[in-house]
This record gives structure tokens, C-alpha cells and sequence, in this order.
């Protein structure tokens, strides 16, 4: 028996019946469509989606990069066992999908992307918007797609469209291979009609694996713990991918071994777990990164060791530092020259616990990093007190203020400037998934659409979309999506005029700030005159949004709640008291390697060479 349909609306059609399924959780993949209509998808998949609006729900969006965004954002909250597809016209919308595509890949979360395409049967040559090529005719802009996907192919033929959405299938649904998958679709394609055989719209369940440890890398892998006397976990984000929160949990209090956890890795522990010890790296806190420079075993879970959490290769100082790498993807499991445990992060570590019979880390170490943290929790208390509630309040106040409103339901969002570091050393995480940073991309933007995202995942959580003056400049636009379908998302936006991360780092590596503030030039040509005269409540006003000003740290606490218990989308608008530089306490704990001019003739540039030789001189290649 066969179908007879258009390519566009038989693809549809098959990714409405598309689930997955894990530990008996049955999830539906594509929850919906994202779409901004042109010539290059309008009467293919524009029309499909209207004739087919009872299987798969539609949201329009205004960036197409932002659809992206969302989406991924939907599928971290569904534990990447949902996401959505994205359709674009050919030419600008689909190249803006690029950035989007490319923080899906880095970060390991499905989204299926659907760009038009220009006509496979070149009726007119070049169409509007077509990218000509002298030679390769058969290249579309569509090709710059294809190193940030794990699969990409181009629908030329309506038959070629089977084995291509199960090929594109298979990966969204591989916990190693996932990221963007993009199906080129040439206009003239999406509205052939073919006649599809129908098995191609039985419901299909996709598996997602838990593949457990090989019995001789879990040998090694307990003989390492067994021997360790000072060893650190590292919780990347494989643990929240994995849904192993609960078995760590399990893992650290049997052993005694302490967690510190990577930006994708925080809340894998909540924060006042007896073996939680914060954020490690670059942005980590003085517990973490003192215990990994003293590490004699760091075992790594789920995670890719970047430059952050490695300090650029500085942090592991001890000369006998080995690395137990557990990694459901081989390639990071064999980083840093580690013992692997290639597996399944939950199945590994139920392994593990079993086959360590009860062994523990000695008492003076648990006593060590107890006590560090309890020092730590106290610095981070100073950064969030407010003595005097009438003043204009410092981003680390304004994060205190948020940390004592939100509860365990609370989701925070963040992705760029310098709120992540300040998040990272001292956000209390209060759940598995409250804490949403995005930092293996650390895409500006991507704030506002993954609230929305999420909040389609988790209707009944309050989610808070962080965002600093920079980046929300960079694509308010999906605040019209928000008030448009009633996603009652929260915006916490924070004025402190400019680029306030990267002048901070342009500062330490001799760079004097330049071309970082949004401010009018001076004398001297550069810009460190009077603040510019936006209002960046009064347009996310302008957009739809509700809008609370807060110029006190009691107007903020009160905007916050009011913010919390709206059931629209709502803005606390705060300007904080560091205008002009990266929120000072708690510093930096580690270094980050970003080259300084070997010759320069300013002062600033010269002295930033000397600090940085000297932090280049103690970098380390473990092998």
C-alpha cells in the first residue's frame, strides 16, 4: 500500500510518529516545528504544516538562529530524548542557522534543522537569493551547514528522503553522535508528490542506549580509585545527559571522594551535598581548583575537559596526577592521556560503586575540603549580603537577591559576559536542572529563545533568562515570540553599559578596555565618555513584554517576587553599581590562556607579557 503525498508533507507526517525511549520513558522526538516562511519553504513545508497542524504544533519565530536556540534549549530540558525541527527559506534564513547549529554540535543536543533550498531541477538559474558557485553548481549556501552537522544530507529526489530521515534519526537519538542534522530541501522537492510506501508512517521507537563497562577498563578503574589518596570527580555534562544525578550522588557519599563540576556539569550534585565542592576551572572556586591542584587521581565523568575546567593546562599540578576518564564517547575518554571507562555514565558508575566494596577516602581529606568549603560558602554569603537595601546593587547582589527567592522548581538560563563565572563559583544549584549554562558555545543570544524552550518543556517551572546589556542586543527578538503565545518567561536583564566580561579580560591582558563600552568616545578618540542613552527596559517594553524597574536592592528583591508569581512574560530591568567592570568578588581562581602581544609599546600590553609568560611557563601536557 502506498501514500500519495508531497516530500514535504510526507516528512511531516514521519517525524510526527517518531519516539524515543529510555529506562521505559517513551518520549515523542520532534515536539514541534519552528518556522520562518519564504519562498525557499512557504508552499512546501509551510503548506504541509497547515494541512498536517493536528500532528505537528507550529511556533513562528522571528531570528532563525534564535529558533535554533530554542529548540536546543527544549531538548537539554528533555534530557535529550525530545527536541524540535527548525524550517527556514533558502539564502539568509538558512545561513543564519549556522551559529545556532554549531552550539547544538559543541554541546551534544539534537535539534533536526529543515533550510529550503534552491531548485534541484534548475528551471531558472540563478533563483533569488542562490549563492552561484563557477565551480560546483551543485554547492548552495546550505553547504555552510555541513561542518557544524553530525549528519547532513540534501533531498534532490523524493524516494531519496527514506533512508536519508532514518539516517537523520539514528543520529538525533545517539547519545555519542547527536547534534544539529540538517536536511537540505529544494523548494521544488518539498512540493513533488511521490507515492510513499505506507510503512513509512508506522510509529517508530528509537532506543537510547546505556552501554555498561568493559570488565577489564573497570578493573583498571577501580584499581586507580583503590590507590588514589587525594582523587576529585569532575561532573561534566554527560551526568545531566545521562540522568546519573542520583547514582553520583550514591557514588560520592559511599566513596567520600569530593565533586567539583564543570559549567554543563553544575547541579549534578546539589550544592550542599557533603561531597560537593562548586565549579572547577577558570571560573571554578578556590576549594575545587586547590583540590585539583593537589589531585593525585581526577576522574572525569561525562565531560570534555576544556580549556576552563583545565585552567588551559595549568590547574592538575601534582607530578604523579592520573586521569580516569568514564565517557560515553571514546574520543574524551582517552583526553589527557586517562585511563577510559568508555560506557554509559549511569551504568558505569552503578558499576563502580559495586566493584569499590565499600572503600572510602581517608577522614583527614573529607575534613580538609569540608572545612575549605564552609570558608568558601562564607565568601560567597559576603558577595550576596546587602547591608544597605536603598543603594544601586552589584551583580553578585543581584544574584544573592535571585538566590534567596527561587527554590528547587527555579530554572536559571545563561550563556555569555561575565555572568557565568560569577554563577559558576557561587550559584547555589538546587536541583539536577536548575542550573542552564551555556559555555561549550557560549553563544550571546542564546538567553532569551532557550527560556522559551525550556519553558515548552517544563510549562509548570518558573524559568529566568539571565541576560546582560551586550547580549541582550544581540537578539531581543524572540520577547515577540514569548508575549505572542503567552510563554511566561522570566528576563532578568542587567545594565552595566558594554561588554563588561571582555573589558575585564582586555584589562588583564593589556588591552586597556578598548572598544568594550557602550559609551560616547572622549577626547582621546576612545570610548569612555558619558553612557550612551538606551533604555533597554523601555524597548523590551516596546516588544510586548512587562517590564519592572529596579534602582535599589529593595526595589529588586520586590520586582524578583513580583516577576516570579506573574503568569505573563515578565522583565526586572536592573542597573548594577559596577558599570564599568567585571563584578570583582570572588576573582578568578585559575588562570585562562588568551595570548598577550609579545611586543607592544603601551605599558598596559608590556606588563600583561611579563604575568603571562610566567602563567605560559607552568602549563603542562599530561602524557
Amino acid at each position: 500500500m502506498t501514500i500519495r503525498l508531497t516530500v514535504a508533507q510526507a516528512l511531516v507526517r514521519f517525524l510526527a510518529v517518531q519516539f524515543t525511549e529510555r529506562d521505559g520513558e517513551r518520549r515523542r522526538l520532534i515536539g514541534a516545528t519552528w518556522g520562518i516562511f519564504g519562498h525557499g519553504n512557504v508552499a512546501g513545508l509551510g503548506q504541509a504544516l497547515l494541512e498536517h497542524g493536528d500532528e505537528m504544533p507550529f511556533h513562528q519565530g522571528r531570528n532563525e538562529q534564535a529558533m535554533v536556540h530554542a529548540a536546543v534549549g527544549y531538548a537539554r530540558q528533555s534530557n535529550r530524548l525530545a527536541t524540535h525541527a527548525v524550517t527556514t527559506s533558502i539564502g539568509p534564513g538558512a545561513t543564519n542557522l549556522v551559529t545556532g547549529a554549531a552550539l547544538a554540535t559543541v554541546n551534544h543536543l539534537p535539534v533536526l534543522l529543515l533550510p529550503g533550498d534552491v531548485f534541484a531541477t534548475r528551471p531558472a538559474d540563478p533563483v533569488l537569493q542562490q549563492l552561484e558557485v563557477p565551480h560546483a553548481a551543485d554547492v548552495s549556501v546550505n553547504d555552510t551547514l555541513r561542518p557544524v552537522s553530525k549528519f547532513f544530507d540534501r533531498i534532490n529526489r523524493p524516494e531519496q528522503l527514506i533512508p536519508s530521515a532514518l539516517a537523520a534519526l539514528r543520529v538525533l537519538t545517539d547519545p555519542v553522535e547527536t547534534g544539529a542534522v540538517t536536511l537540505a530541501l529544494p523548494q521544488d522537492v518539498q512540493a513533488e508528490a511521490y507515492d510513499w510506501p505506507e510503512e513509512f508512517f508506522a510509529e517508530r521507537v528509537w532506543t537510547v542506549r546505556r552501554p555498561g563497562a568493559d570488565p577489564a577498563e573497570l578493573a583498571a578503574a577501580v584499581t586507580a580509585v583503590r590507590t588514589a589518596r587525594r582523587p576529585l570527580v569532575i561532573a561534566g555534562g554527560g551526568v545531566h545527559h545521562s540522568r546519573a544525578e542520583a547514582v553520583l550522588a550514591e557514588f560520592a557519599a559511599a566513596t567520600r571522594i569530593p565533586v567539583a563540576s564543570t559549567q554543563a556539569g553544575k547541579g549534578s550534585l546539589r550544592w550542599d551535598h557533603p561531597q560537593d565542592v562548586g565549579g572547577v576551572g577558570h571560573t571554578g572556586t578556590a576549594t575545587a581548583d586547590e583540590l585539583a591542584r593537589t589531585a593525585d587521581l581526577v576522574i572525569g565523568i561525562g565531560t570534555r575537559y576544556t580549556d576552563f575546567t583545565t585552567a588551559s593546562g595549568t590547574l592538575f599540578e601534582n607530578p604523579d596526577v592520573r586521569f580516569l576518564n568514564l565517557n560515553i564517547a571514546a574520543y574524551d575518554g582517552h583526553k589527557l592521556a586517562g585511563l577510559p571507562l568508555v560506557a554509559d555514565a549511569r551504568s558505569a558508575l552503578t558499576e563502580l560503586k559495586q566493584a569499590l566494596d565499600g572503600h572510602r577516602t581517608a577522614d583527614s581529606y573529607v575534613t580538609e575540603y569540608t572545612e575549605d568549603k564552609e570558608r568558601w560558602e562564607q565568601r560567597v554569603d559576603a558577595c550576596y549580603e546587602a547591608d544597605e537595601p536603598d543603594i544601586r546593587p552589584t551583580q553578585p547582589q543581584v544574584l544573592g537577591a535571585l538566590d534567596a527567592l527561587v527554590d528547587d522548581t527555579d530554572v536559571l538560563i545563561n550563556a555569555a559576559g561575565s555572568l557565568p563565572g560569577d554563577l559558576h563559583r557561587m550559584w547555589r544549584a538546587r536541583s539536577r536542572d536548575q542550573y542552564h549554562l551555556e559555555y561549550g558555545y557560549s553563544c550571546m543570544g542564546y538567553e532569551i529563545p532557550a527560556a522559551i524552550g525550556v519553558k515548552l518543556a517544563a510549562p509548570e517551572r518558573n524559568v529566568w533568562a539571565l541576560v546582560g546589556d551586550g547580549t541582550y542586543l544581540m537578539m531581543p527578538t524572540e520577547i515577540v515570540t514569548a508575549v505572542q503565545e503567552g510563554i511566561a518567561i522570566k528576563v532578568l536583564l542587567v545594565q552595566n553599559h558594554g561588554y563588561a566580561s571582555i573589558g575585564g579580560l582586555s584589562e588583564s591582558v593589556g588591552g586597556e578596555r578598548f572598544g568594550t563600552a557602550y559609551r560616547f568616545p572622549s577626547d582621546d578618540g576612545t570610548f569612555t565618555g558619558a553612557p550612551l542613552p538606551v533604555d533597554l527596559a523601555a524597548n523590551a517594553a516596546s516588544l510586548g513584554m512587562r517590564v519592572l524597574r529596579a534602582k535599589t536592592v529593595r526595589d529588586l528583591r520586590s520586582a524578583l517576587a513580583e516577576a516570579r508569581a506573574a503568569d505573563t512574560p515578565t522583565c526586572v530591568y536592573v542597573e548594577t553599581e559596577t558599570a564599568d567592570t567585571v563584578s570583582g568578588p570572588p576573582p578568578a581562581q585559575a588562570w585562562w590562556d588568551v595570548p598577550v602581544a609579545e611586543t607592544a609599546t603601551r605599558s598596559a600590553a608590556v606588563k600583561a607579557r611579563e604575568l603571562y609568560e610566567r602563567h605560559v611557563s607552568t602549563r603542562r601536557r599530561h602524557l
